[in-house]
């Protein structure tokens, strides 16, 4: 079994995990902010990010807070946003060279959580808010990032078939925010969205390298005087609707491909008993390049330019993608469809399980080969609110039968098929 040996504990309204290992040369700090998805706070919560990257207490510019890193032997600052199931998740990355790898012994370590903790604590304030300047100018920069979704016609159509088979449901909305929220978001809302975010949110602060874990303990204590008040956390995500009718959504653009996007409601979410069993499934019907989509739809029938299939853990759902010609349409869905019946009736061999098994394991084994891919991999447990290490994941796996598989499989239920066709069609 894969033991990280990964210590958590609670210190300064936070929950920290700490992963010692020399496996890395560097020193990360990635700290995770969740709160549930909301109609009111998310393009604001959006902003958050990178508002706060340009410029701190201190450090009052993007500029000046480059320079301050660079001085820190090139550490790296980022930050994101993202959802999971129906949480909105922003998170923020340090990465710092080990002192272990520097001469002199440079005591890099502190310092650079001081850094941290003035970058998401202690921003720059003008008047008592985020100064107007950065915060048009961000706003700007997020109306573009938006703008260039409805450039890629398969983000564009993943976006808009979650749109609709979500209607009235939390996980509609995207973790990036709307364009149409920013005319009326101002320096004082976003402000405001801030101050609960680092008040109320449930933080989650991963500290992956080599280090002394009493030092740093003591630098926590001393540096992260903050007082938070998380709220009680509820459930990641609604459940799926007991009654469930086929949908199917058409849209015309300016398009030269067709996009052909299907949504499955699964009924199985991260935690739950047949996960493993699901990931599976998933995995032979659309997740690998061996699977039946891909073989059937792409290669067989010459269908689609590319088919594939992946999983949302938290809120239960298998979302299809293909890219086909736009006459192509009615034979891709009957095509799709007769895979997912081919998954309920146990069409595959034990061959492909075990192949598919081992795939899963070894993308589980790469994603903990850097500090960013074990967060992303480990962070499902706190969204979930339960205690799974991935080392069990990796032997529950191992156990999935066929039985298991078709059981889970049958569990699917067909939601919404949404085509973006060319205009003219």
């Amino acid at each position: 079994m894969v033991d990280l040996q990964v210590r958590s504990s609670q210190q300064a309204g936070m929950n920290i995990h700490y992963w010692k290992t020399d496996k890395f040369k560097t020193v990360t700090f990635l700290l995770m902010a969740k709160a549930p998805l909301n109609d009111r706070t998310l393009t604001a919560r959006a902003l958050i990010p990178s508002i706060l990257q340009s410029g701190t207490k201190n450090y009052s510019n993007r500029k000046q807070l480059r320079r301050k890193l660079d001085d820190m032997y090139g550490a790296i600052l980022t930050g994101d946003v993202q959802k999971k199931g129906e949480q909105h998740v922003l998170s923020f990355r340090m990465e710092i060279a080990s002192e272990r790898f520097l001469t002199g012994q440079q005591p890099l370590l502190k310092e650079a959580l001081s850094l941290f903790k003035e970058v998401v604590f202690e921003p720059r304030l003008e008047g008592g808010s985020f100064a107007k300047a950065i915060v048009e100018q961000e706003k700007r920069a997020l109306s573009q990032r938006i703008a260039a979704i409805y450039d890629d016609k398969m983000r564009y159509a993943n976006v808009r078939i979650t749109e609709e088979m979500f209607k009235g449901e939390a996980f509609a909305l995207p973790a990036y925010g709307r364009v149409s929220d920013l005319d009326t978001l101002d320096e004082q809302a976003i402000y405001q969205a801030y101050e609960r975010m680092v008040t109320e949110d449930r933080f989650d602060l991963y500290i992956i390298g080599a280090y002394d874990e009493n030092e740093l303990t003591g630098y926590i204590e001393e540096l992260f005087t903050y007082k938070r008040h998380p709220k009680a956390e509820g459930q990641a995500a609604a459940k799926s609707p007991v009654q469930i009718t086929e949908n199917l959504v058409t849209e015309k653009q300016k398009v030269k491909q067709g996009k052909l996007h299907i949504g499955f409601r699964t009924h199985t979410t991260f935690g739950d008993e047949d996960y493993e069993a699901m990931q599976v499934a998933n995995g032979i019907f659309g997740g690998f390049p061996s699977s039946k989509l891909f073989r059937n739809v792409r290669e067989k029938e010459s269908l689609a330019y590319y088919a594939a299939s992946r999983l949302e853990s938290h809120k239960g759902v298998l979302m299809v993608m293909a890219g086909i010609e736009f006459n192509k349409f009615e034979r891709a869905v009957a095509i799709i469809k007769e895979q997912a019946e081919a998954m309920k009736a146990g069409e595959f061999d034990e061959e492909t399980i075990e192949q598919t098994k081992a795939m899963l394991i070894n993308q589980m084994l790469e994603a903990i080969d850097t500090p960013r891919g074990f967060v992303e991999l480990s962070y499902h447990e706190m969204v979930a609110g339960t205690t799974y290490p991935i080392g069990e994941r990796i032997e529950a796996l191992k156990k999935v039968t066929k039985m298991d598989i078709v059981n889970a499989a049958k569990k699917w239920e067909l939601d919404t098929i949404y085509f973006l066709k060319g205009e003219s069609e």
